[in-house]
């Protein structure tokens, strides 16, 4: 059972040029030239106002070990080298 938007929504899917392309390059090239960057400012700002105002530098190399960690995983998602990386693994274990 189709409604009539349904129906219209549709028939304008149908109508479009297949050479249009519909990719995210653009959200992602912006959240990688914005949003990271503000995001480990306000990191590093919480780090060094939290710890450092309190002499506790061996707190704040603790939780920077994990921001380490986190960039290390959003560099692995946004470069797609992850198939590579595990590709060297698993030719580890199997020769």
């Amino acid at each position: 059972m189709t409604t009539p938007t349904l129906a219209a929504l549709i028939d304008l899917a149908q109508q479009q040029d297949p050479s249009t392309k519909v990719d995210t390059n653009n959200l992602r090239s912006w959240i990688l030239d914005n949003v990271i960057p503000l995001l480990l400012l306000v990191v590093a700002l919480l780090l060094l106002w939290l710890g450092g105002g309190k002499g506790d530098n061996a707190g704040v190399m603790r939780r920077l070990g994990g921001v380490i960690v986190a960039l290390g995983i959003i560099g692995l998602a946004v470069t797609n080298a992850g198939e590579g990386i595990g590709r060297w693994l698993a030719g580890l274990f199997t020769g």
